[in-house]
């Protein structure tokens, strides 16, 4: 392709040098703007027509510095794949609980459920506001804790990365040296961390069966394994990346994706969210604790 453009290039230059009858102010003009297309012809272009990929600001240790409070920024609590508004499940509510649209995270926008874990699916979705372990303030696990509309922090040093979230006050801490396992399956399952250059991978596994990955009704089993892929890809955004597998649900692993932001505001910080006493009336009807006032 280069011997092309260079030949041709070259034809239309010696045109113009022996062309007599063109000004010279003209016949520089077109020169210099051949010259120019002809160097960006041959600036080479990467495969994926991207920018270098950033750097990130490193810690004292030389890892990637991920440190700050962050927050996912779309629908995916609600359902994970593409979905339009609707009307919400308390129709005297109005506008003020109704299902907020979304573009969908998962790649290929599509969740490959086993049939009988499909039939499972539709079931949850058609009950989830009984049935959504969010709506009852349980932990809401691993990828949910992550685009949840709450932020979370990363405070992070050589030996483990803790995870803050605001929803339920839920906890975890990535193990960075050699790799452990899990005493036994949890909420938020078990986090075993390694660096891949300017990426914080994350390998979670011995999460229980009961959560949930949205208000949708997507679910897993207890055979649920999850790679998380955090990079950052500017000061104050993240790319996030989980591949979900789960033998005992889907017919294959799949994958979800979205930019984290990072608050910037001058006292950016976690507030109190314990919301266990938001949901005694459903959890315990009758037998919920009385208000003293």
């Amino acid at each position: 392709m280069f011997q092309s453009i260079d030949t041709e290039g070259t034809c239309i230059l010696r045109s113009l040098a022996y062309s007599r009858q063109m000004p010279k102010r003209f016949k520089d003009s077109i020169f210099a703007g051949i010259a120019l297309a002809s160097v960006l012809l041959l600036i080479p272009i990467s495969a994926t027509g991207q920018t270098p990929s950033y750097r990130a600001p490193r810690t004292a240790d030389g890892k990637p510095n991920l440190n700050g409070i962050w927050q996912a920024l779309n629908a995916a609590d609600w359902d994970l794949q593409g979905h339009a508004a609707a009307k919400g499940p308390v129709a005297s509510l109005g506008a003020v609980f109704a299902v907020p649209p979304g573009l969908g995270v998962v790649e290929g926008e599509e969740i490959p459920y086993l049939p009988a874990a499909a039939a499972k699916k539709k079931e949850n979705q058609a009950n989830w506001v009984k049935m959504d372990p969010e709506v009852k303030c349980y932990l809401p696990g691993i990828p949910r804790a992550t685009y949840l509309p709450y932020p979370f922090q990363i405070v992070q040093s050589q030996k483990n990365i803790m995870m803050s979230y605001e929803y339920a006050g839920a906890v975890r801490v990535i193990n960075m040296e050699a790799p452990t396992k899990a005493p036994a399956d949890s909420w938020m399952g078990w986090s075993n961390g390694h660096w891949e250059g300017e990426t914080l991978v994350v390998d979670v596994t011995s999460l229980n069966e009961d959560t949930w990955f949205d208000h949708a009704g997507n679910f897993h089993s207890d055979a649920l394994h999850v790679v998380e892929r955090y990079t950052p890809r500017s000061a104050d955004t993240l790319n996030y990346e989980a591949t979900i597998e789960d033998p005992k649900t889907f017919s294959r692993p799949w994958k979800i994706s979205m930019p984290l932001y990072r608050h910037v505001e001058k006292n950016a910080r976690l507030l109190e969210y314990k919301c266990p006493e938001f949901a005694e009336e459903i959890m315990y009807g009758p037998l919920r604790k009385k208000p003293t006032n």
